[in-house]
């Protein structure tokens, strides 16, 4: 799967799992974590941060000649707020990257369309690789490519909720929409949840919860890597086709002595 390779604006990734480094137990469980996962990318809070480097900072623990920064936008509820804080990481030096989310709803944490929109074309005007967290829209998906986003990531459910895909019809909708890379995000709780994203034809998932929430993230984060690569492999050789009634492995039919 070397030559497999996920590309995003100028970067191309060989591991289609990017992982967040949030709600881990200790900087150094993170660590572990992420080196587990096999993860290329990982998405830092900038808000969450201490950028100024003057204490200790989650920075601090992840080797940037290893990992490429994602820098995220999230906590944000206005257009005007990611904007800055997406302008913040980039003149702190993190990365003109940026997973640009805007937050609806306080409860649901659900995407607010209209104003990711919005912060998406302009941020595409001021040169940044925009990766929007979306909801599962197939029509805002293509309006968000249409916008010059790098790619698009719809939520498989809320944030956090760990329910895995609620909805495959629009993520199948999404996929076969628009032609840039479509990163299932959000609502991710086991490895088959990431398993069955990349079966349905997703160029990869990220997460957080999954992993950091886990009894054991080490091993999750283990988990989650051979889940997206047996799903990858799996969408790549293509599934049988389902039928409604049996179908012997053997047939009967041709063999010798064999009732016709």
């Amino acid at each position: 799967m070397k030559n497999d390779v996920l590309k995003i604006g100028k970067f191309e990734l060989a591991s289609r799992l990017i992982v967040g480094t949030g709600k881990y137990a200790s900087p150094e469980e993170m660590e572990r974590a992420l080196e587990a996962s096999g993860a290329e990318m990982v998405t830092v809070a900038v808000r969450r941060v201490n950028l100024d480097r003057t204490k200790e900072s989650l920075l601090d623990h992840i080797d940037p000649k290893k990992y490429i920064l994602l820098p995220n936008t999230a906590g944000c509820y206005t257009k005007e707020d990611a904007i800055r804080v997406a302008r913040l990481g980039r003149a702190a030096g993190l990365s003109n990257l940026v997973k640009l989310e805007v937050i609806g709803d306080e409860k649901t944490l659900l995407p607010d369309t209209h104003a990711l929109l919005e912060a998406t074309k302009e941020l595409v005007k001021e040169g940044f690789i925009v990766m929007p967290y979306t909801n599962d829209d197939p029509i805002m998906a293509k309006r968000l490519e249409d916008a010059g986003a790098a790619c698009v990531m719809p939520l498989a459910s809320p944030i956090g909720s760990g329910q895995g895909i609620l909805n495959r019809l629009n993520i199948e909708l999404i996929i076969e929409k628009v032609k840039i890379p479509v990163i299932v995000d959000a609502g991710v709780g086991t490895a088959s949840d990431a398993t069955i994203a990349m079966e349905l034809g997703a160029d990869g998932v990220l997460m957080n919860t999954a992993i950091a929430g886990a009894k054991d993230p080490i091993k999750m984060a283990q988990s989650m890597k051979l889940a997206v690569q047996a799903g990858r492999l799996a969408f790549q050789a293509g599934r049988i086709e389902k039928r409604r009634h049996a179908n012997a492995s053997s047939p009967v039919k041709g063999l010798v002595g064999a009732i016709e």
